[in-house]
This record gives C-alpha cells, sequence and structure tokens, in this order.
C-alpha cells in the first residue's frame, strides 16, 4: 500500500485531522551504494561536524520501537564518544513505513530552524502515545506545540504535498538502491553495519572506520 497525502489524513469536519495507517511495499533492489552519500530532495539532516572522518548514515521510521530505543538508549552515548569530538557525524534519513511515521517525519520538516532533531528526539521518547492512540493527532499536536507549532500550521504541513513526496523519495531510493527493508539500518563510511546496535558493537565499526 503506498503512501500518499491522502492515506496521511483526511479533514473531518470539526474534529480535525485522521491519520490512517497502512504498510509500504519492499520493492526488489539492485544494491549499489556508490550514490549513498547523495542527499534527497530537501537535503540531509545531521549532527555532527561535516567534515568528521567517520559519516554514520541511519535510516529509520518514527513508529519502529527498534529506532526509538537506538536514539533513546544507544545514541546518546555514541554522541558523547565520537559525535561530539568531531570523529563522527550522524546523517538521519527518513524511511517511514506507515502513514503515522510519515507524518511525524513531515512535522520534523516543517519545523522551526534548528528543531528538527529536538522534534525527533521528543517523539522517540513519546512514542508509545502517539504510535499507540486510537487518534493519534491530540499527541502529535501537542508534541508540534512545543516546537512551535500552531493548528493552522500544523493542519498545512501535514497537507504539504511536496514534503510528503520528498520523504517518499528518499525511502523508494533507499529501498530500491541500497536494500533497506527494515529500521533502523545504518551504513558506516559506506558500508552496510551488520552488528548489533549496541555501544559496543558500533563504537567498534566507527573505530575500525577512523
Amino acid at each position: 500500500m503506498l503512501i500518499n497525502r491522502r492515506r496521511i489524513l483526511e479533514l473531518s469536519g470539526a474534529t480535525g485531522l485522521v491519520l490512517a495507517v497502512g504498510g509500504l511495499p519492499n520493492p526488489a533492489f539492485a544494491e549499489d551504494l556508490s550514490t549513498l552519500m547523495e542527499p534527497g530532495p530537501m537535503g540531509d539532516k545531521f549532527i555532527g561536524k561535516e567534515d568528521a572522518p567517520v559519516t554514520i548514515i541511519e535510516y529509520a521510521s518514527m513508529t519502529c520501537p527498534h529506532c526509538a530505543t537506538f536514539h533513546k538508549d544507544v545514541l546518546p552515548d555514541l554522541k558523547e564518544k565520537f559525535i561530539d569530538t568531531g570523529k563522527a557525524r550522524l546523517i538521519f534519513r527518513e524511511f517511514p513505513f506507515d502513514p503515522r511515521a510519515m507524518a511525524a517525519f513531515m512535522l520534523a520538516r516543517c519545523a522551526p530552524e534548528g528543531m528538527y532533531f529536538p522534534m525527533i528526539d521528543v517523539l522517540f521518547k513519546q512514542q508509545s502515545k502517539w504510535v499507540r492512540a486510537q487518534d493519534p493527532v491530540p499527541p502529535l499536536q501537542n508534541i508540534a506545540k512545543l516546537a512551535g507549532f500552531t493548528q493552522e500550521s500544523f493542519e498545512a504541513c501535514l497537507k504539504d504535498q511536496k514534503i510528503l513526496d520528498s520523504v517518499m523519495a528518499v525511502q523508494k531510493k533507499a529501498a530500491k538502491d541500497y536494500g533497506v527493508n527494515a529500521t533502523p539500518m545504518f551504513f558506516i563510511n559506506g558500508e552496510k553495519f551488520e552488528g548489533a546496535y549496541t555501544v559496543e558493537d558500533m563504537s567498534k565499526a566507527i573505530e575500525a572506520a577512523m
């Protein structure tokens, strides 16, 4: 089932936005990492120094519990050890598996300057509140308000076809060209990371890439 704006939301009178849930296709791919460093239509979002010797690329879905665990329990230690010291940078790429994840990514992309990663962090920390909710709109609105959204800007963001298409382009390219079919998935200096998503295993891979 493809994600499109109709699947993301429906305007339903005074009740506001209603998000639908569906799946994404897993197209066949021919793995070619030669274009891995090319950013998507809206550019890459990353933390760390742009000229860091090691580049980690993460493909994640906002509704993925393993992604949330990585961002809450593993990334802080990696950030302190490698990113804050200038040894590595992390490029975070959107790979939504369902319309709720797409909506979360769209809101993060619409967030004010400097608020993308803070919003991603809150969305992961409060994942259960909006992923498991029968109506995810109220908890998503509450998170968006923390980043400065109004009701109008919240609704306008989720109706922005350009942002939706841009996120989908990143997802489709990753699936088709790089074999991304699960999240989180990491590439370290262009090599697919095959280890466990632990501080120990990822630290070894980062150090080996230096």
